[in-house]
C-alpha cells in the first residue's frame, strides 16, 4: 500500500505582502505522467497478446513508434494542450472562395492536424492491413489507438473509419489495389487533391440520411450506371444526413442502383483532378466530438464506383462498421480511463477535513469501483481487438455488438462520476473534464445505437450458432464464482427475446469481463469486480461496493493512480 503524505497545512500571506491569500491545496498539473505506466490492464494485454511495449506499431518500413513512445508523448503537456486547442477551435465550413467557386471545404485549426499527424505517423489508421504487419498488429494498435485517443477522441474519427474502411475495400479488389496503399501510408498529407497524387490517405463513410437515421434500407439516394461498358462506374444523386471528416479524402456510402441498396466508393477529388459533386451543406452542432467536423452533404451527380454486387450495400459495409464499433469500445475504455486519471490525480493531491482525499474511506472506494470498470473495460476491448489478429471471426459476431453496447453504455456513467471526484473544480471547462462528459455519449450512439447493437446480438444468436458456441467457450472458465451468471447466460442464449435483447448485451458482456479478469487480473480485482457485478451484492451508483471488498480499495486505487 503505497503511503500518503499528511495533508499540507494551509499557507497563510502575509499582511506585508499586500495578498489576499495564497493558492495552495490544489494537485498540479497532470502533464508529463506516463498513462501506460498506470494501467496495469492494458499492460496485462500487452504480455498477453505478445505485444512489447518498444516493438514498433506497424511493418518493417514503419517508423520507430512504439506502444510505449505513444504512450510518453500521450502524457506529455505538449500533446494535451493540442487536444485542448483543437477543441477550443471548431472546424469551419466554407462553401465558396471568394469568387463565388463552390470549394466544400473545412478548415481546421493547426492543432487538429498536429494530433492527426502523430496518429497517421504511429499507424493507428491502415497500417495493421499492411502484409508486413505482424500477428499481433491489431491489438499493437488497439493499444496504441487507446493511449492516444486520451489525448483527444474527435481526431479519432478520421483514424477509425481509415483502419476500418481498407477491409470492405477490399471487395473491389482493383479499387483495393490502387488505394489501399495510400491508406496504409504513415505520411499524413492534408488537403483535397487527386487521390494517387497523395502521399497518405484517410477514408470516411456515409450511411444515414434523414428519414432513416439506422435504418439504411430507407435511403433514398439513387445510383445511375454510367455507361453499359460495366466499369462499375455511377452517378449519385441523394443526401446523407451524417458524414463526418467531409475532408477526408475517399467515403464507402450507400446507394439504390437498379440491382437494389449497393455499397459505393465516392472519392472528393475525381481521377481527372475535378471535384466530385458532393456538397457539404452545413456542419452539425454537436454535443461533443467538436475538434471533428461532421456534415450534411448532397450529393449532386457524384461519380462512385461500386463495391460489392449490385444489392449487397449492406453486407459490404458491414465489414467497416464492425471494425468502426471495435474502435468505439476502444474509445470509451479510453474515456473512461482518462477520467479515472484525472480523478485519482485529484483525490491523491487534494485535501479536505484535515486528510488527502484518496485517504478517506469513501473516495477510495468511489475511485476503486471506478478502476475496476476501467480495468475490465480495457481488458475487453483488447481480447476482442486480439481477435481480429486471430481471425476469431465467430466470437467477434457476438462479443463485438454485446462490447459495444455495455462498455459504451458505461462511459457517461462514470466519467460522470469521476467528474464528481473533483467537485465544483470538474464542473469547470479548465478542468477538461466537462469535454469527457460531453464525449462520453458519442460512442454509444455512433455506429449504431443501444437498441440497434443490443438487436444485433439477437441476430447473432439466430443466424450464427457458431458464434454462441464461441462466447461461451469464452466465458465458462469453470470458475465458480461466475458459474451463476454463465447458467444465466445460457438461458437466455437458448431463448432470445427482442424485448430482453438490452439484458443479454449486458449479461454477455458482463461474463466476458469477469471472465478475463479471473483469468487474467489480481485476486483483489477479480473478486472485487464478481461481487459487485455478478453477485448482486451492491448498491447502483459508483462507491457502494460490498462491504467484503471494502479493505481492497486502496490497493485497486494504487495500481491505477498517475505518478508524474
Amino acid at each position: 500500500m503505497t503511503t500518503t503524505a499528511p495533508a499540507p497545512a494551509p499557507a497563510v500571506p502575509s499582511p506585508a505582502s499586500g495578498g489576499t491569500h495564497a493558492v495552495h491545496n490544489q494537485p498540479p498539473p497532470l502533464d508529463g505522467f506516463d498513462p501506460l505506466a498506470c494501467d496495469p490492464a492494458l499492460a496485462s494485454a500487452l504480455e498477453r497478446y505478445g505485444v512489447p511495449g518498444g516493438e514498433p506499431l506497424a511493418g518493417s518500413g514503419a517508423a520507430p513508434s512504439s506502444v510505449a513512445s505513444v504512450a510518453a508523448l500521450a502524457g506529455s503537456g505538449e500533446a494535451r494542450e493540442h487536444g485542448r486547442l483543437a477543441n477550443e477551435n471548431p472546424p469551419r465550413l466554407r462553401t465558396h472562395d471568394r469568387y463565388g467557386h463552390r470549394v466544400d471545404e473545412v478548415e481546421f485549426h493547426p492543432s487538429w492536424h498536429w494530433l492527426l499527424e502523430r496518429a497517421v505517423g504511429f499507424g493507428l489508421h491502415g497500417a495493421p492491413w499492411a502484409p508486413d504487419a505482424g500477428p499481433s498488429a491489431h491489438a499493437r494498435r488497439a493499444a496504441a489507438f487507446y493511449l492516444w485517443s486520451q489525448v483527444e477522441a474527435g481526431h479519432g474519427c478520421p483514424v477509425s473509419m481509415t483502419y476500418a474502411a481498407v477491409p470492405a475495400l477490399r471487395g473491389a479488389p482493383e479499387l483495393a489495389a490502387r488505394y489501399e496503399p495510400g491508406l496504409r501510408s504513415l505520411c499524413y498529407d492534408p488537403g483535397l487533391r487527386e487521390p494517387s497524387t497523395k502521399r497518405g490517405l484517410l477514408a470516411g463513410m456515409s450511411m444515414t440520411e434523414k428519414q432513416g437515421g439506422s435504418d439504411v434500407r430507407a435511403n433514398t439516394t439513387a445510383a445511375v450506371p454510367v455507361s453499359e461498358d460495366g466499369d462499375g462506374a455511377y452517378r449519385l444523386v441523394g443526401h446523407k444526413w451524417f458524414t463526418s471528416a467531409p475532408m477526408n479524402d475517399l467515403f464507402l456510402t450507400l446507394a439504390h442502383a437498379p440491382g437494389g441498396l449497393t455499397c459505393f466508393f465516392v472519392p472528393r477529388v475525381l481521377p481527372d483532378g475535378a471535384r466530385n459533386g458532393i456538397r457539404l451543406m452545413r456542419l452539425k452542432d454537436k454535443l461533443g466530438n467538436r475538434s471533428n467536423a461532421s456534415a450534411e452533404i448532397e450529393y449532386a451527380d457524384a461519380v462512385g464506383w461500386r463495391v460489392g454486387e449490385e444489392g449487397r450495400g449492406v453486407p459490404t459495409i458491414i465489414e467497416m462498421v464492425s471494425m468502426t464499433r471495435l474502435d468505439c469500445v476502444l474509445g470509451s475504455a479510453s474515456g473512461i480511463r482518462l477520467a479515472l486519471s484525472e480523478a485519482a490525480h485529484h483525490c491523491a493531491h487534494r485535501a479536505a477535513f484535515g486528510s488527502r482525499l484518496v485517504d478517506q474511506p469513501l473516495m477510495t472506494a468511489v475511485l476503486a469501483d471506478l478502476a475496476l470498470e476501467s480495468e475490465a473495460a480495457t481488458a475487453l476491448a483488447m481480447r476482442l481487438a486480439a481477435a481480429v489478429d486471430r481471425g476469431e471471426h465467430a466470437l467477434l459476431r457476438l462479443a463485438l455488438p454485446a462490447a459495444k453496447y455495455y462498455v459504451c453504455k458505461r462511459a457517461p456513467v462514470a466519467v460522470g462520476e469521476a467528474l464528481e471526484c473533483l467537485g465544483g473544480n470538474g464542473y469547470v471547462e479548465e478542468s477538461g473534464m466537462p469535454r469527457l462528459y460531453r464525449e462520453a455519449p458519442l460512442n454509444s450512439i455512433w455506429e449504431g445505437s443501444g437498441n440497434v447493437t443490443a438487436l444485433d446480438v439477437l441476430r447473432a444468436v439466430g443466424r450464427s450458432p457458431g458464434a454462441v458456441d464461441a462466447l461461451l467457450a469464452e466465458v465458462d472458465t469453470g470458475d465458480q464464482r461466475l458459474a451463476p451468471s454463465v447458467a444465466l447466460l445460457h438461458t437466455e442464449l437458448a431463448a432470445p427475446s427482442p424485448s430482453r435483447a438490452r439484458w443479454l448485451a449486458e449479461l454477455a458482456a458482463l461474463c466476458l469481463q469477469a471472465s478475463l479478469l479471473v483469468r487474467h487480473a489480481p485476486p483483489e480485482v477479480a473478486d472485487a469486480f464478481v461481487a459487485s457485478r455478478l453477485d448482486g451484492g451492491r448498491g447502483r451508483t459508483f462507491g457502494a461496493l460490498p462491504g467484503a471488498n471494502a479493505g481492497a480499495a486502496r490497493t485497486l486505487v494504487d495500481r491505477i493512480t498517475p505518478r508524474p
